[in-house]
């Protein structure tokens, strides 16, 4: 392996092995705390302009399998492992991770300590970072570093949920299901999809900018907002179509992670972003009706703010960690959403129930139209 670098915004040098294409990419550095669930991570279009570092050590083991895929392509900016494993051992595996990111063209870094990496981004919160690799590139740490580091400050991620659209036409999954769901596309994990389908739901994946007019006429039993990547709050348009849809009132919503923040801002509430985010597949929280633990997956840098909810809004989860908002429901319509993701579960089902209480809206809504 070649050399590689790593550059962080505070000048900050990490000096490791070349994997992927060799390259130059900027982005955010976030880490990311699941021991499994690499080629989940890779394809979350949430993880949009992000540098991602698993802190798991050994990273690669399984293989790559398409069939796990959550969009079609990696939307990551950067890729951080502390050791990469070169031969993949599993009956599913369809190739190995180094030939994954090769082929996706992502920039990655592996041997150096991603504990010390990690632990700076908990104390200093996340940063941009670099990583640069092949002889042209890291020539540039010796001749234009201080340019580097005013490129790294200056990056922002932008144009995050119309850059990581399925489509940019609707389009539907499972035409002969009972329930008509349509699942507003923010950059929508596959699994969102399959439990929609297992439930017997035909499933109209709409781009992200659709009116709330359009979505109404399509006459649909039910509504998802979906994940999605970047600021909730940049979001203008798509918060004034939700708004909308909160004022019709007659269709039951769901809204995940991305779809959840943007709900509430649609309802008066406020987000603010959170010092390092939550990533991983081990994140505690708290039903506040029944007090039981849940273990999440979760993959967001930004979240309600507990004190700015309206009056119609009503906690339902905490985060056990740090006390954030993982869950609302609304008394004056017919809408819930959750920070977490149930699609994704920390153990075999979890907080996969939730997709069921959705379906229970959207039969008794329809029995009341009876």
């Amino acid at each position: 392996m070649s050399k590689a670098f790593l550059i962080l915004k505070d000048g900050s040098i990490f000096e490791g092995q070349s994997i992927g294409i060799e390259g130059m990419t900027i982005g955010e550095t976030v880490f990311t705390t699941g021991m499994t669930g690499y080629i989940e991570t890779l394809t979350d279009p949430s993880y949009f302009g992000q540098i991602v570092t698993q802190t798991f050590p050994l990273i690669g083991n399984y293989g790559i399998e398409r069939a796990d895929f959550e969009s079609k392509k990696s939307y990551v900016k950067g890729y951080i492992v502390r050791e990469l494993c070169e031969k993949d051992s599993n009956f599913r595996s369809e190739g190995n991770l180094d030939s994954f990111l090769k082929e996706q063209g992502i920039v990655g870094i592996c041997g150096i300590d991603t504990r010390s990496l990690t632990k700076k981004i908990r104390e200093s919160g996340v940063m941009n970072g670099m990583i640069l690799s092949g002889e042209k590139n890291i020539s540039l740490l010796e001749k234009s570093r201080q340019k580097l580091l005013k490129d790294i400050a200056d990056y922002k991620i932008t144009r995050a949920v119309e850059s990581v659209q399925s489509s940019n036409k609707e389009y539907s999954l499972n035409e002969k299901g009972k329930y008509s769901v349509c699942l507003l596309d923010f950059g929508a994990k596959a699994n969102i999809e399959r439990e929609l389908e297992k439930r017997d739901c035909k499933v109209t994946i709409l781009p992200y900018n659709t009116s709330a007019e359009k979505i109404i006429s399509l006459q649909p039993d039910g509504i998802m907002l979906s994940n999605g990547p970047g600021d909730p709050a940049d979001n203008v348009s798509v918060i004034n179509e939700i708004k909308k849809l909160c004022e019709y009132g007659k269709i039951p919503i769901f809204g995940i992670c991305l779809g959840h923040q943007m709900l509430a801002l649609a309802n008066g509430a406020q987000t603010s972003r959170l010092k390092y985010g939550h990533r991983g597949g081990n994140h505690p929280v708290k039903d506040l009706k029944s007090g039981r633990i849940y273990i999440t997956s979760q993959n967001h840098g930004y979240a309600v703010e507990n004190k700015s909810l309206p009056s119609c809004a009503k906690e339902t989860f905490i985060n056990t960690n740090d006390g954030t908002c993982e869950g609302l429901e609304y008394t004056d319509i017919n809408a819930f959403s959750v920070q977490f993701h149930p699609e994704a579960c920390g153990g075999p089902k979890d907080t996969n129930f939730l997709f069921d209480r959705f379906m229970e809206m959207i039969k008794n809504n329809i029995y009341k139209k009876l």
